[in-house]
């Protein structure tokens, strides 16, 4: 039989057998509705006016100063914003923070796609890149002639993360990608030049915008790459975006639900704790998944080594008698969404997002659901 040809198992899950919220995407993932309703009553005062005014001038502040708290900012540290997403801030990278040289680290689809735009770069060198095997990642060490490192803090494809650490000389800089970790992992600020990331993630808002935490060596870096003669695309300048951030506003205009409702999440994370309590949601839906799989007969965690395992993106590979397609049309159709494996991969997987927007009770329903289809589809 064909894919086009194969038919959805008509499985109906028992409703008290349901997440609250069925929604455990991987990015753009669950909103809370309470952030929702809290942007629908701004409707006349802060959506369709200019980001230019107090009006929107004081919720990127609210998101800047918070994003500041919950990231537990070291002094000097700054939060800059910019449109584009974590692509768009790869861009801007390679404009305004290598000097030279980067060394990169490989290991899934986001960290391979920076050291390619680097690759591409008239003003730079060849990039370094460490790489490893899907589901596992390499070790990062130090690199002759490097003036940059820069690796992801959660791979969002494989569902591999690493803590952030420093190496090489004084001056090199650490950009991370944090794009599905910022707000969901625990980490330590001063090991970052550049802790990165959209706020479509772990963050439960909308895409559209980058936000970096940047120490003050990488806003020295960018200043001083900004005077010194390289061609930067104006969209693309990150001292503009630091000097536009300054004044709680960005270059050109912004989405400016994405920047309300990322201000909503940061400052419910902040009012119940912080990055402790936050990260500790996702660890505890981490804790109910990885042990559901590995209980199960069916289903076994993608990433081998325990410690490198996601907590905020979970990979789980199934056996060959469950088809991980069907089994995702299956939830679907009952109102689970976006489990998906990832694409590229090209396993026998499921991918579920576990940001700490989603009610670690979800998490403990979905496996209750999962196995329910298990056992109707085998």
């Amino acid at each position: 039989m064909t894919e086009s040809q194969k038919t959805t198992p008509d499985i109906t899950i028992p409703a008290d057998l349901l997440p609250s919220d069925g929604r455990f995407g991987s990015g753009p993932t669950k909103v809370l509705p309470e952030a929702l309703n809290a942007l629908a009553a701004r409707a006349t005062d802060f959506m369709g006016t200019s980001h230019r005014k107090m009006p929107v001038k004081l919720v990127v502040a609210e998101m800047r100063n918070g994003i500041a708290e919950l990231l537990r900012a070291p002094d000097g540290y700054e939060i800059v914003c910019g449109n584009g997403g974590s692509t768009g801030f790869w861009d801007a990278a390679v404009f305004g923070l290598i000097d030279e040289k980067s060394h990169h680290l490989s290991f899934g689809e986001f960290g391979g796609k920076f050291a390619k735009a680097v690759a591409m770069s008239p003003d730079l060198q060849a990039p370094s890149v460490t790489e490893s095997a899907m589901g596992t990642r390499p070790d990062l060490e130090p690199v002759d002639g490097v003036d940059a490192y820069a690796f992801t803090h959660n791979e969002t494809s494989t569902g591999v993360m690493m803590d952030p650490v420093r190496v090489g000389g004084v001056d090199d800089l650490m950009l991370v990608d944090a794009t599905s970790a910022a707000g969901g992992l625990m980490f330590d600020a001063n090991a970052t030049d550049v802790y990165y990331f959209a706020p479509q993630k772990a963050l439960a808002s909308d895409g559209g915008l980058w936000i970096a935490m940047m120490s003050p060596a990488a806003i020295e870096r960018v200043e001083r790459i900004a005077n010194s003669g390289r061609y930067i695309p104006p969209s693309l300048n990150l001292w503009s975006a630091v000097e536009n951030s300054r004044q709680d506003q960005t270059y050109n205009t912004p989405a400016l639900a994405t920047i309300f409702l990322t201000a909503q999440t940061v400052n419910w994370f902040n009012d119940n704790g912080g990055l402790s309590w936050s990260a500790g949601r996702s660890a505890t839906s981490a804790e109910i998944l990885y042990g559901w799989a590995d209980a199960s007969d069916a289903a076994s965690p993608f990433v081998q080594v325990e410690s490198e395992r996601s907590k905020v993106v979970a990979t789980i590979d199934f056996d060959e008698a469950i088809d991980a397609d069907t089994l995702v049309e299956v939830l679907r159709k009952n109102g689970i969404l976006d489990v998906g494996g990832y694409r590229k991969l090209g396993r026998n997987q499921l991918r579920i997002g576990m940001f700490p927007a989603i009610d670690p009770a979800d998490t403990e329903a979905l496996t209750a659901c999962l196995d329910y289809c298990i056992q109707a589809m085998s």
